[in-house]
């Protein structure tokens, strides 16, 4: 059951005219007289009357806080640690890094755990670190390492390939460094919304049958830059798991081996699963939209055009943040609409309906004010 499907809960009424009333109503039950609006009395039992309105809504945050839909912060991490789960950490970004020697040795070349790699142009202050030990076969000239960011967040993600070339743990005989991958995978840590989300699905990792929602949980676990996952069996014994990044990045191939590290531990899948992690298949869009402004409101386009913008950018965002959400012109009208146009004309996106392992990209984007109408 969704949250949305779920009526809203009231533990103690709230209504402060109701509540002072009530205040008033029984002390003339008990003084036996009635008391004027200016009367000293009446006055001091609202001003009780208004304590008491905080109480109850102090009451009614304390008790909703106490269920799921409305839980955060440290009550959010209790009910997690209750099921088992626990908040993600900010995750850190990954990469592939290449080794290369100078000449070919008579003996192997060992590239250490924690060697740093910095960034170009860093000034040390943002650097990778290998995860593994790396052995340079006698007669060989390149080994490839798995680095983390020594920041945890996206502030390592988006590095070229290439662009991490400076090795700061100098190694004998080891000409250069660079990466083969884009760095990404980093992330803040687990929001509340996120946490929430993991800790409904997580009765569905209590099972070792591999059911969908135990993959789904457990791959989100993996990090907290992972926001949506969809798990499915393309044929018997096969198992096919498509993560989506923050922002509806498509996970590079180090974050699905980090993902299927995870998913291949033995208390996760069954043996006779075969687990394969793959990026979602994105569906590129067009956003050609025009738009009027009522003439009524020509002292305010500035303003209104601002918020356009602004809108257009939510919505470009809420359409990639989802696997398998419908690429929707009708929320684009809706949300220009909502920031001030009076009328919308769009030429593109039109309606394509996505599978559960495709996730829609934001292509070119033309917004054009068309002028000023009547309404």
């Amino acid at each position: 059951m969704e949250y949305a499907e779920l009526p809203d809960i009231l533990f103690s009424e709230e209504d402060a005219a109701a509540i002072q009333q009530d205040v008033i109503t029984v002390y003339e039950g008990l003084a036996g007289r009635s008391l004027q609006p200016a009367d000293p009395v009446r006055l001091f039992l609202s001003s009780l009357a208004a304590i008491i309105v905080q109480q109850k809504v102090l009451i009614n945050q304390t008790a909703k806080g106490n269920l799921l839909r409305y839980a955060s912060g440290a009550v959010l991490d209790h009910m997690g640690a209750f099921q088992g789960s626990e908040r993600l950490n900010a995750s850190a970004a990954i990469v592939t890094l290449q080794f290369v020697l100078s000449i070919p040795l008579a003996s192997a070349t060992s590239i250490p755990t924690g060697t740093r790699v910095g960034a170009q142009g860093g000034n040390g202050s943002i650097f990778f670190s290998t995860t593994e030990y790396v052995e340079i076969p006698a007669g060989e000239t390149a080994g490839i390492a798995t680095a983390v960011c020594s920041d945890p967040g996206a502030i390592g993600n988006g590095f070229l390939p290439g662009q991490i070339n400076v090795l700061m743990d100098p190694l004998p005989f080891v000409q250069s460094v660079s990466n083969l991958t884009i760095s990404s995978g980093g992330a803040a840590a687990e929001t509340d919304e996120a946490f929430k989300e993991r800790i409904r699905n997580a009765p569905e990792s209590y099972s070792t049958a591999g059911p969908q929602g135990a993959y789904e949980f457990w791959a989100k676990s993996a990090s907290s830059a992972i926001i949506d996952v969809h798990a499915y069996s393309p044929a018997e014994g096969r198992v096919t798991v498509v993560p989506l990044l923050a922002d509806g990045e498509v996970p590079s191939q180090d974050v699905l081996d980090s993902i299927s590290e995870t998913l291949e531990d033995r208390g996760i899948r069954p043996l006779t699963d075969l687990v394969t992690v793959s990026a979602p298949q994105p569906v590129s869009y067009n956003t050609i939209v025009t738009y009027y402004i009522s003439r009524s409101r020509a002292s305010e386009v500035s303003s209104i055009q601002e918020k356009i913008s602004a809108a257009v950018t939510a919505y470009q965002r809420w359409q990639k943040v989802k696997l398998g959400r419908h690429v929707n012109p009708s929320e684009l009208i809706s949300r220009i609409m909502a920031a001030g146009a009076q009328r919308v004309v769009p030429t593109a996106p039109v309606y394509t309906i996505l599978t559960a392992t495709q996730v829609a990209q934001t292509g070119t984007t033309t917004i054009t004010f068309g002028g000023l109408v009547d309404d």
